[in-house]
């Protein structure tokens, strides 16, 4: 039953991106593939990685991952931060145009986030967001992502 009722949200969760996705396409805003989708979701995540931090998250050659970076430079939807710590490395960093485009689909968790507000108390809040946590931190380890991962993303 838990694993149906997890599964089905994540579903629709994916479902509404996909839609989001597809709309754009009809509309010609989507200049983004599938797989630049994915990269720029990673790179978000992974909250301004290097392209070798990148390279390692998806298990890609650096040269590799440097074409895909380029790419989504040249489109507009991501940008090279030199660190200031150490002047040689650059961050990979989503645009505000990706933000814009990846909004959209975005929304929806506020929504759903809303709905969640209105229908549950302050406490069954607290404990999902408890539950939630356990699982993220706890029970997922093979998926590390930094400890600010959203802090500074607008999305969030």
């Amino acid at each position: 039953m838990l694993k149906a009722s997890f599964a089905q949200i994540y579903t629709k969760f994916k479902m509404h991106f996909y839609r989001q996705v597809f709309s754009r396409f009809q509309s010609r805003e989507a200049t983004l593939t599938t797989v630049e989708t994915f990269c720029m979701e990673i790179i978000q995540a992974l909250n301004k990685p290097t392209i070798n931090e990148f390279a390692s998250f998806i298990q890609i050659s650096p040269p590799n991952a440097a074409y895909k970076v380029n790419s989504l430079i040249q489109k507009g939807y991501l940008e090279k931060v030199r660190s200031e710590s150490d002047r040689r490395e650059y961050h990979l960093c989503p645009t505000p145009k990706y933000y814009e485009y990846y909004n959209v689909s975005y929304a929806y968790l506020d929504t759903v986030i809303d709905r969640i507000q209105q229908r549950f108390s302050p406490e069954e809040i607290a404990r999902l967001t408890e539950m939630l946590d356990i699982v993220c931190n706890e029970l997922m380890p093979e998926i590390p992502l930094p400890a600010e991962a959203g802090k500074d993303n607008p999305i969030v």
